[in-house]
């Protein structure tokens, strides 16, 4: 018998490097299967699974997720700032040069 495979992409962003793998995994594959199937955890051995969130198409999603055909998993590194923060510094400054 002849397991059915669904075609998704594994995709991880760095601030220097983006990577975008395809890759044909079983049809009942989890996240989590698919991304130790995938050579990005040996490509960037800074991912743990229990640390970084991960998502489908923007959306987060726990690793034992099951996988449609064309999804596309990403894997979230941490943030570097705050965006609230990084907003009211920025706010702060304009108001500071306009005195």
């Amino acid at each position: 018998m002849v397991s059915k495979t669904i075609d998704i992409e594994v995709a991880y962003a760095k601030r220097d490097e983006q990577v975008i793998l395809k890759q044909s995994v079983a049809a009942d594959a989890t996240i989590e299967e698919a991304l130790r199937e995938s050579d990005l955890l040996e490509r960037f051995p800074e991912i743990d699974l229990s640390v970084n969130k991960v998502g489908i198409f923007g959306k987060l999603c726990k690793l034992d997720s099951k996988l449609r055909a064309g999804d596309r998993i990403e894997v979230y590194r941490a943030l570097i700032a705050d965006p609230k923060e990084a907003r009211r510094k920025r706010a702060n400054e304009v108001k500071t040069a306009i005195k």
